[in-house]
């Protein structure tokens, strides 16, 4: 069964990690840790396909990687299908990521889904992709990927 409080316990994390005020949640459901985060102060977008959804800023649809960037960070709490377009859509636009992933989209056992995305992150050009645990019962593992600074040009 899944722990009650993984919305909240996912907001007080990606608060005190990011600083990030505008969010990305992607394959969010019915809007809860969008719901979570607002509360928080961050305003956030919630991607899902659903027709029932609490009162927030909901995005009904399937999120590409030609969404346009109008976010600081990505996340997904439980996104099903959608955790490796979450790493590939903060590659591409250079933002940072936070997924709870749940299950794999291919039939994979947990343990090498959880290896596979770590390494999809790296191979993506992260330079920081790392495991945190949310202290909370079920699918509890959080997959966070960073892009180090921007270092400057050196013109001859």
């Amino acid at each position: 069964m899944a722990d009650k409080r993984r919305f909240d316990l996912f907001a007080d994390f990606l608060v005190e990690r990011f600083s990030a005020p505008r969010v990305f949640d992607v394959a969010g459901g019915q809007g809860k840790l969008n719901e979570a985060l607002t509360k928080r102060g961050r305003a956030v977008t919630t991607f899902d396909l659903r027709h029932k959804h609490l009162p927030v800023q909901y995005a009904q649809r399937i999120f590409t990687l030609e969404e346009p960037c109008e976010a600081e960070l990505v996340v997904g709490m439980h996104p099903d299908g959608a955790t490796r377009i979450i790493i590939q859509y903060a590659a591409a636009h250079r933002l940072p990521f936070a997924v709870v992933p749940c299950c794999s989209d291919n039939g994979m056992p947990y343990n090498p889904w959880m290896r596979h995305l770590a390494e999809l992150a790296r191979e993506s050009g992260f330079t920081t992709v790392e495991e945190v645990k949310l202290s909370m019962d079920g699918r509890a593992r959080v997959i966070v990927g960073e892009h180090g600074p921007a270092t400057p040009a050196t013109g001859a």
